[in-house]
């Protein structure tokens, strides 16, 4: 009975500490990656701002006064 509790239990030899600290570590990488990505979406609606104004200008300069 004892030998099927032991293989019933986990076998990973990690320590509770061990996965909350990797837990912490994953949180923590996760939202470096959403910062990133949240500056990445900014800066690309900036450039697409600045490439529909210029198309606007643009277009206003070839239609006939």
């Amino acid at each position: 009975m004892a030998k099927a509790l032991i293989g019933y239990m986990s076998s990973d030899l990690r320590t509770p500490a061990h996965l909350t600290a990797e837990n912490a570590r994953l949180r923590a990488r996760v939202r470096e990656l959403e910062d990133l990505v949240l500056s990445v979406k900014t800066e690309n609606d900036a450039l697409v701002a600045e490439h529909t104004a210029d198309l606007d200008t643009s277009m206003q300069e070839m239609q006939p006064a």
